[in-house]
């Protein structure tokens, strides 16, 4: 039989739920300026490679949910879609360390001219010291995960106090790899086995050393 807390959180995620049609509409709003803006995607060298969406999957939303209420406050209906904000998510991957410029260039743009607000400060996730002093040079505001886990966050809405958010998330295809590996072994549930979390820090250096030999064949390469 379900506990009482276990009702709540069921009735959250049926409200989410309910309103998934806003956060896929404004996800495809979202994906599409960044997919077909001329300068992010002009031939011969587009600055975007590709870009993936996602929505919650209802069951991580209850697990999230319980472990966010573990460490904070009780999640409530009126809370929900301002105490989590990666119910909607757009993945832009570019190759090298450079074009994330041009890409936040264009988010920020976005923001000024009012067609999105930005819920909070955009945080860049990153243990690497040059990739800290680029994330800072951008304005950026940057943390340190002790998964060595390294990607951009920006959360937005279409305008202030909308129910839908999108969290876009910014990084290159070698940090795309790495979080897809730690994605797969390290959630929702974490890791316990020491060594895989040994390695996946191991792994996450291998991807900083070929994201910095990326951008020293693009700065070579570039006329």
């Amino acid at each position: 039989m379900a506990t009482a807390k276990q009702k709540r959180i069921a009735k959250l995620v049926d409200l989410y739920q309910t309103n998934l049609h806003l956060f896929k509409l404004f996800q495809e709003g979202v994906s599409n300026a960044l997919r077909f803006d001329p300068a992010l995607n002009s031939d011969p060298h587009p600055i975007i490679h590709s870009i993936k969406t996602r929505l919650k999957d209802p069951s991580h939303l209850a697990e999230k949910i319980a472990r966010k209420e573990s460490d904070s406050k009780e999640i409530t209906e009126g809370s929900l879609f301002t105490d989590i904000t990666d119910l909607a998510g757009v993945r832009v991957l570019h190759l090298h360390q450079a074009q994330a410029a041009k890409i936040h260039e264009f988010i920020i743009s976005r923001v000024t001219d009012k067609e999105w607000y930005l819920v909070e400060k955009p945080i860049a996730y990153s243990w690497d010291p040059d990739a800290t002093q680029f994330f800072q040079g951008l304005g950026l505001k940057v943390k340190i995960k002790p998964s060595h886990y390294t990607s951009i966050h920006y959360v937005v809405r279409p305008k202030k106090g909308a129910q839908a958010s999108c969290e876009i998330q910014v990084r290159t295809l070698f940090e795309e790899i790495w979080g897809e590996i730690d994605h797969t072994v390290n959630y929702p549930k974490p890791a316990t086995n020491i060594a895989t979390t040994e390695q996946l820090r191991v792994l996450s250096k291998l991807v900083s050393a070929g994201s910095r030999l990326a951008d020293s064949v693009f700065k070579l390469h570039t006329p």
